[in-house]
């Protein structure tokens, strides 16, 4: 009898990569500087990795940051969502999306 073993395998995560978390965790800290932003977390699920900003601990994100590789084809696989749910901006390229939460940074600074 001929039996060959499967390999089991876990559900594919998404999951952000070294370099775009470096751009993500780059923004984090100049918000925590201005006083803006207090927490962090991350979410690697199947469908989409999220990393969500607090502005305290233990209440509802401020901003999501997502990746969503399904959308890449389409209208890019990065958006940053706010707090009530909206689309602040999609798009292919990791460092033009962040660029949204750069303007709340030059406008806290002032």
């Amino acid at each position: 009898m001929n039996m060959q073993a499967t390999p089991f395998r876990l559900p594919e995560q998404v999951a952000f990569h070294r370099t775009e978390l470096s751009q993500i965790l780059s923004l984090y800290g100049r918000m925590v500087a201005a006083g803006e932003w207090r927490d962090y977390g991350i979410s690697n699920l199947r469908d989409v990795a999220v990393f969500s900003v607090f502005r305290r601990t233990a209440e509802f994100p401020l901003y999501r940051i997502e990746k969503r590789p399904k959308l890449r084809n389409r209208q890019g696989q990065y958006a940053v969502i706010g707090a009530e749910g909206q689309v602040l901006k999609r798009g292919h390229d990791l460092k033009t999306v962040l660029r949204v939460l750069e303007r709340k940074l030059i406008r806290a600074v002032d």
